[in-house]
C-alpha cells in the first residue's frame, strides 16, 4: 500500500513537472493573441441598416469625441426619429389602418441592460423613453397608455406624429385597404444601430413605425430584445430590419450572436440567420429582411433575402454605404 502510494504520488507530481509549464505557455500564448487582436480592431465604429448617412454622422460625432456607445446609438437613431421625410420611424412615420402612428423602440447597452417601448403614440422620440425605462424602471418593456404615460412623466412632450403627408397617403390607402409589403419599398422599414466606442464598449438601438397600414396594436420585432436587436459585450452585436414577424420566428439577432459566439465571422452568421428564416418559408419569396452585425473586433457583415438592402459603416477607415449579397439574386 505504501508503495502504490508513493508511486501515485510520485506519477502525480511527474505530471505536474511538465504540464504546469505547458499550460504556464498556453496562457501565456492566449494573452498575446488576445492583445494582438485589441491592437488590431476597429474602433470607434458606427453601422446602422440602410443608407442613412445622417444617422451615422451623428453617431461617429459622439464617438469620435470619447461617447460612449449607448449615446452613440440614442444619439445616431434620433436623426431619423425627428425627420420627417423618413416616413419609417419617428414623426412622419406612416400610421396603422385606424390612422394612429404608434412607434416602437429598444435600447440595450454593453453590461445587457435593456430597454423598449411598444405601440406608443404622441411621442416623438420612442428610442430616448426606451433608454428611460432601461435605466429608471425596474421593467424591459412597456406598451401603449402606459408607455405614453411614463414618457410624460419623465418630461417628454406630446407631439403630432401624422404628418399632412402621411395622412394623406393614408387617405389614399383607405380606397382599397389593400394590405402589402412591397419589397425594399419604405413601407416596412427601420433603423438599427450598432456601435464600438474607444473603450471598446458595444451597445445597439433599433427604431420603427412599423408597417404601414399594419392592424392597430400590431408589433413586429424592433422592439423585442433578441429579435429586432441583440448586444452582448464579449461577442458582439446584431440588428434587424423588414418583415418584423419572420424576424421573431427565429429570434435573429440573438441567433447570429451565438454564431459569432461559435465562431462564425459576422458576415458568415448574418447568412446564417437569412438562410434560417428561408429555411420555414421555403415557397415564399413575398418580403424582405436584412441584418448586419458587428463582432468585438469591429469587423461588421450584412446579408439579405432580396437585393437591395444596404447598411452604412463609419470608422476611422471612412464613412461608406455598404451593399450586401442576397440570398435570393433578382
Amino acid at each position: 500500500m505504501q508503495r502504490r502510494k508513493f508511486l501515485k504520488n510520485s506519477s502525480a507530481a511527474s505530471a505536474g513537472i511538465f504540464t504546469t509549464p505547458l499550460f504556464a505557455s498556453c496562457n501565456e500564448e492566449a494573452k498575446k493573441t488576445r492583445a494582438i487582436e485589441t491592437l488590431q480592431a476597429i474602433r470607434p465604429i458606427a453601422i446602422c441598416t440602410w443608407d442613412f448617412h445622417n444617422a451615422t454622422t451623428k453617431a461617429w460625432e459622439v464617438l469620435e469625441n470619447g461617447g460612449a456607445s449607448l449615446d452613440a446609438v440614442e444619439q445616431g437613431v434620433m436623426v431619423e426619429e425627428a425627420d420627417v421625410n423618413n416616413q419609417t420611424v419617428g414623426v412622419g412615420g406612416r400610421p396603422d389602418r385606424d390612422g394612429n402612428v404608434t412607434l416602437d423602440a429598444c435600447i440595450m447597452d454593453k453590461d445587457s441592460n435593456c430597454g423598449a417601448v411598444l405601440c406608443m403614440q404622441n411621442i416623438a422620440h420612442p428610442i430616448s423613453v426606451a433608454r428611460k425605462v432601461m435605466e429608471e424602471t425596474p421593467h424591459v418593456m412597456l406598451a401603449g397608455k402606459g408607455a405614453e404615460q411614463f414618457a410624460y412623466e419623465q418630461g417628454f412632450k406630446k407631439t403630432n406624429l401624422l404628418t399632412e403627408q402621411s395622412r394623406l397617403e393614408w387617405g389614399e390607402w383607405k380606397k382599397t385597404s389593400k394590405y402589402e409589403t412591397v419589397i425594399n419599398i419604405e413601407n416596412h422599414d427601420t433603423i438599427g444601430m450598432l456601435a464600438i466606442d474607444k473603450n471598446g464598449d458595444i451597445a445597439g438601438a433599433c427604431t420603427t413605425s412599423g408597417m404601414g397600414y399594419k392592424y392597430a396594436g400590431r408589433v413586429g420585432d424592433s422592439p423585442i430584445i433578441g429579435a429586432g436587436l441583440f448586444v452582448d459585450n464579449e461577442i458582439g452585436g446584431a440588428t434587424a430590419t423588414g418583415v418584423g414577424e419572420e424576424v421573431v420566428r427565429t429570434v435573429g439577432s440573438f441567433l447570429i450572436v451565438e454564431l459569432m459566439r461559435q465562431g462564425k465571422s459576422p458576415q458568415e452568421a448574418c447568412e446564417e440567420g437569412v438562410r434560417r428564416i428561408m429555411e420555414k418559408n421555403k415557397d415564399r419569396d413575398d418580403f424582405q429582411i436584412g441584418f448586419i452585425a458587428i463582432n468585438k473586433k469591429g469587423e461588421t457583415g450584412g446579408y439579405c433575402v432580396h437585393p437591395g438592402f444596404t447598411y452604412r459603416e463609419y470608422s476611422t477607415k471612412g464613412h461608406e454605404n455598404k451593399e450586401v449579397t442576397s440570398y435570393l439574386k433578382s
